[in-house]
C-alpha cells in the first residue's frame, strides 16, 4: 500500500493547532528552513497521524519539520558573552531608503541633560529588544538603535558606525551621555554591544550606572567597568554634537603647559586666575558636581558661610589633608571626648542622620556616632571599607559642604 500524498498549504488565520501557531509565528519559510516558499504546517500534522496509522517510517515526518527558530537569550550577568544581535544602519522608522550618515547630515546638538532623559524614557516604558522591531519614536529596539535614540540620530547606526559620530576619550574623562563601545569587527553578531555611561556609583569608579538595551528589555542598574563581559575591548566615546567645552579639555588650555603657581594661590579663600584654569580642567575631568557654581571667573569663589547657631567649634583648627576644619581621624576613635565630636554629631543631624542619637549628640565618641557617620556615607554611594564610620577629610569636606567649620 502506497502512502498518500499531502498538499502543502498556507496555516489557516483562525486555526489554533500547534502547526499553524507556528507557522503564523515564523512566516513563510520551506521545508530546509530557507525563506520565500509556503511552509506545510497542518501538513505536518497529517503526515505524522498516517505514518502511525500506515506503519510508514518515522524520518519521513522529521524530513518536512521546520527547524525551531532560535529564541533570544536574556543576558544574566556574569554568563559570559551577551547574545546581542543587531540590525545594520537604517532610517528611522524601518529598513526603507537610505540611511544619512555622518558625512551627508549634520550630528544634531544636543546636552548631557537630554540624552539621559531620552535613556529613561526607554527604561520606563520597559521597550523589548529586537534587532528587526521599531519602537513608536522610529528607533531600532537593539542596543545601538537604543543609542541613536538617546543622542538623537537623524537614523538607526550600528556598533559598526556609531564611532563615527563620536570622539574617543579616556575611563577618567567619562561622563553621563557618554557611550562605551564594543565592535567585534570578526563578528558584529558575537558580543558587539554599547552602553550609555551614566555616572560612577562610587568613588573608586568601579562601578557605574549603565542604560543599555539588552534582552529582554530596557535596564538600567550598577554595572562593573567597563562591562560583565570582553573587559578589555570596550572603548569609552563622547558625542561630537555635545555644547563646545565638553571634549576633555578647555581651549585655552589646549596645547600649552601652565606651571604650578605654588599653594599659595590655590589656599582656601584664593581668587586669581589660577584658581579659576583650576576649576575649568577639574570639571573638564569630571568634577562638576563638586563646583556648585560655575568657576569662570575669579570672582566666582564662594563666600564663607557663618556656623548655625548653636554649633561649638573649635579655634585655631589646621587644615588637615587640606580640608578646612578637619582635625584629623584621630579625633574620632573609640574613647575619645572632644568638642569636634559634638560639632559632628550636631551637623549630621541637621542633615537629617538623627534617628541614630535618642540621647542627642554630645562629646564622646560612641557607636552612635560611627553608626550616623557610615549611614551618611553610604548615601554618598560609598561602599566597603569607603563607608566604614570613621569620618576621613572627604566625609568631613562634604558633611560641611554648605559651612565652613574653621571659622
Amino acid at each position: 500500500m502506497t502512502a498518500p500524498a499531502f498538499e502543502e498549504f498556507d496555516p489557516a488565520a483562525d486555526c489554533d493547532c500547534a502547526g499553524c501557531a507556528q507557522g503564523r509565528r515564523a512566516g513563510p519559510r520551506t521545508s530546509s528552513g530557507r525563506p520565500g516558499a509556503r511552509p506545510a504546517a497542518c501538513g505536518i500534522v497529517a503526515v505524522a497521524a498516517a505514518s502511525a496509522v500506515l506503519g510508514t517510517a518515522g524520518p519521513a515526518a522529521g524530513a518536512v519539520t521546520p527547524a525551531r527558530p532560535a529564541e533570544a537569550r536574556p543576558h544574566v550577568p556574569g554568563d559570559g558573552e551577551p547574545d546581542t544581535p543587531q540590525g545594520t544602519q537604517a532610517p528611522l522608522h524601518g529598513p526603507k531608503g537610505t540611511p544619512a550618515g555622518p558625512g551627508t547630515a549634520p550630528i544634531p546638538a544636543t546636552t548631557r541633560t537630554t540624552i539621559i532623559k531620552r535613556a529613561k524614557v526607554w527604561v520606563a516604558a520597559q521597550v523589548p529588544y529586537s534587532m528587526s522591531d521599531y519602537w513608536t519614536d522610529g528607533y531600532r529596539q537593539d542596543c545601538s538603535g537604543y543609542v541613536s535614540m538617546a543622542w538623537g540620530l537623524p537614523g538607526n547606526e550600528w556598533t559598526g558606525s556609531l564611532d563615527q559620530f563620536a570622539v574617543k576619550i579616556a575611563k577618567e574623562e567619562l561622563e553621563p551621555g557618554d557611550i562605551l563601545l564594543y565592535h567585534n569587527v570578526d563578528n558584529p553578531e558575537r558580543g558587539s554591544h554599547v552602553v550609555i555611561f551614566g555616572g560612577w556609583t562610587d568613588y573608586t569608579h568601579t562601578y557605574y550606572t549603565v542604560y543599555e538595551q539588552t534582552p529582554p528589555r530596557t535596564r538600567s542598574q550598577a554595572t562593573p567597568y567597563p562591562y560583565w563581559s570582553n573587559a578589555g575591548k570596550y572603548v569609552p566615546y563622547r558625542y561630537k554634537g555635545l555644547p563646545s567645552g565638553k571634549a576633555g579639555t578647555w581651549p585655552e588650555a589646549v596645547g600649552k603647559r601652565v606651571p604650578h603657581p605654588g599653594a599659595a594661590h590655590v589656599r582656601p579663600g584664593a581668587g586669581n586666575k589660577y584658581v579659576t584654569l583650576l576649576g575649568r580642567m577639574l570639571i573638564a575631568k569630571g568634577g562638576r558636581p563638586y563646583h556648585t557654581r560655575s568657576p569662570l571667573t575669579p570672582a566666582a569663589a564662594a563666600p564663607a558661610r557663618p556656623v548655625p547657631q548653636g554649633v561649638p567649634v573649635p579655634q585655631g583648627v589646621p587644615a588637615s589633608h587640606g580640608v578646612p576644619g578637619y582635625p584629623g581621624r584621630n579625633r574620632f576613635r573609640p574613647g575619645e571626648e572632644n568638642a569636634y565630636i559634638t560639632q559632628l554629631g550636631r551637623r549630621l543631624v541637621e542633615k537629617g542622620f538623627s534617628r541614630f542619637y535618642p540621647a542627642g549628640p554630645g562629646p564622646r565618641w560612641g557607636e552612635a556616632d560611627r553608626r550616623a557617620v557610615e549611614a551618611f556615607q553610604r548615601a554618598q554611594g560609598w561602599r566597603g571599607g569607603a563607608a566604614d564610620g570613621y569620618p576621613g577629610p572627604e566625609t568631613w569636606r562634604r558633611l560641611f559642604a554648605e559651612v565652613d567649620p574653621s571659622m
